[in-house]
């Protein structure tokens, strides 16, 4: 009986991990203040993970906003941000 209940309560958390899923192209461009952040993508030299993230350009302060695993995960923070390729530095 509990193996039932426990199968159960998963199949329930998958489909709402599905339902809950954003679909592509789907999220509104949200805005940032170009005048005081910039966009930067902060690489480790070590292991080559990548954050993507904005810099306060007064304080140096770096606010971290996502992992980029692979290019699609840049595009989509560039789409949802409303950035050019060019707009982005690289910082290690």
């Amino acid at each position: 009986m509990f193996l039932c209940f426990s199968f159960i309560w998963r199949k329930e958390r998958i489909d709402i991990f599905r339902l809950n899923r954003k679909k592509e192209g789907s999220a509104p461009v949200v805005s940032f203040d170009r005048e005081r952040m910039a966009p930067v993508i902060k690489a480790s030299i070590c292991n080559g993970e990548q954050v993507a993230g904005f810099k306060d350009l007064r304080t140096g302060k770096f606010e971290e906003v996502m992992l980029i695993r692979n290019d699609k995960d840049k595009k989509s923070f560039m789409e949802r941000y409303g950035i050019v390729p060019s707009e982005i530095r690289k910082e290690y």
